[in-house]
């Protein structure tokens, strides 16, 4: 499983102490097993049109020089990862936030069963999902592509524990949260303060958070 925020101004901000918080509360928080969110981490940032990007294979926590280095935007996404199966990890490929075109995409959750009948890129479910979105966003809007993937994704899965979702396209979030255990540890967050609106997987200091509608696509 994995921890993820996605933020967004209408004003430039220098992301340093949102991403301090972020590290900090990814540190602290453990799985429902146990594990912690310590296999990478990636940041993107909005920048003049198209996304940028700082992928890491270290822990968040110790790399926070790092967080110096982001450049004013509005509009961020991080991503913590803590990976499933041993012989997934150590693979910076697999770290999000994965980009494409003008979006930025982060996920954590668990699916099992899974029975596509789409041909999609990608070896580790995260990858996958995106590329089923993708194939959506060719021919929808950002909102209606999500739901599609979302009720694909539902009707060709045997067991859904959790299905998280966030997407920026430089000026607006969507996301999703659906989960049928642990919904501590599953249910997003929303925090709408001093200009600036948040998705996280979990609350961070400083802000007040609230819980997103659970399944539907959410939009900001």
């Amino acid at each position: 499983m994995c921890r993820f925020l996605i933020a967004k101004s209408t004003k430039k901000f220098i992301p340093e102490s949102l991403l301090n918080s972020f590290a900090d509360m990814a540190q602290k928080s453990r799985t429902f097993d146990g594990d912690l969110q310590k296999d990478g981490w990636g940041m993107s940032w909005w920048n003049n049109g198209t996304w940028e990007q700082y992928v890491s294979m270290k822990p968040i926590w110790e790399d926070t020089h790092m967080f110096s280095y982001a450049p004013e935007s509005t509009c961020f996404a991080v991503h913590a990862r803590s990976a499933s199966f041993a012989d997934h990890e150590n693979i910076i490929a697999y770290n999000q936030p994965f980009i494409r075109d003008k979006y930025s995409f982060v996920f954590n959750g668990l699916l099992k069963g899974v029975r596509l009948p789409y041909k999609l890129e990608g070896t580790i479910g995260s990858q996958k999902i995106f590329s089923l979105i993708d194939r959506f966003l060719k021919t929808m809007p950002t909102k209606k592509a999500l739901e599609k993937a979302v009720e694909s994704i539902n009707a060709h899965s045997r067991f859904i524990q959790a299905l998280n979702i966030g997407i920026c396209d430089g000026s607006k979030i969507y996301a999703y949260t659906q989960y049928a255990k642990h919904p501590q540890y599953y249910h997003l967050q929303y925090s709408n303060e001093n200009d600036m609106q948040i998705v996280s997987s979990e609350a961070i200091e400083n802000y007040s958070f609230s819980s997103i509608p659970a399944r539907r696509v959410n939009r900001w």
